[in-house]
């Protein structure tokens, strides 16, 4: 079962499209567009892996709403357009592990949202994707129960792509995520080590090329 993750936030179509990525990497959405009615809900259900809530909202907003998060140890992530640098040191002093101005990537948000989860998650999570285990903490991978030897940026280009999987992920970010965004080499890079990892793991099928973009790891 995925991690459960609090989303409060009031424009309707940001919060189905946060919605539906954060599904679409196996993440467990539950979604209010009030901050009152979220912070009554929080008596009921309040197992949440972590919370991504804006700012400025009716009934009660993020800052406020946060007060009621805390008592339940659960991580939060402010989501707003509010950039200036007193409501970020609001949020981040008051408690937030990080503060996204709108309007940002998807990527980034899920970038984001991995590091927290890692920071406060328990350790030795292991990601699963159809028949494959991939062993965070021990590096490791295995494909129906046999393991395979990677070479590390192999393994690294897998974790990306399985944390994104079923979400088409462009060479460029692909670069920048697991080589690092200083890195200077071609994108061909990344095909290389897709390749390898087509070649390794028997994934020809399942990592699917997406035309002029980049790859998708397929898990459905």
């Amino acid at each position: 079962m995925g991690k459960k993750i609090l989303v409060v936030e009031d424009e309707e179509a940001l919060a189905s499209m946060i919605a539906m990525n954060l599904k679409a990497v196996g993440l467990e959405p539950t979604v209010f567009g009030d901050g009152l009615e979220a912070e009554r809900s929080l008596a009921r259900q309040h197992d949440y892996d972590l919370a991504l809530l804006d700012v400025m909202m009716p009934g009660k907003d993020g800052f406020a709403l946060m007060e009621s998060v805390k008592p339940y140890g659960i991580p939060v992530i402010f989501l707003t357009a509010k950039s200036d640098l007193d409501s970020k040191l609001m949020g981040l002093t008051g408690g937030a592990e990080d503060y996204i101005v709108k309007p940002f990537e998807v990527l980034e948000l899920l970038a984001r949202i991995d590091k927290v989860l890692a920071r406060s998650g328990p350790r030795g999570e292991v990601l699963r994707v159809r028949d494959l285990e991939i062993d965070l903490q021990g590096h490791r991978v295995r494909r129906a129960g046999e393991e395979v030897a990677l070479k590390p940026m192999e393994f690294d280009l897998l974790v990306v792509l399985a944390k994104h999987k079923n979400m088409a992920v462009s060479r460029e970010d692909l670069l920048g995520l697991v080589w690092g965004a200083n890195y200077m080499g071609e994108t061909r890079t990344v095909d290389v080590h897709v390749a390898q990892l087509r070649k390794k793991l028997g994934l020809r099928g399942i990592i699917k090329t997406v035309p002029k973009l980049g790859y998708r790891l397929e898990d459905i």
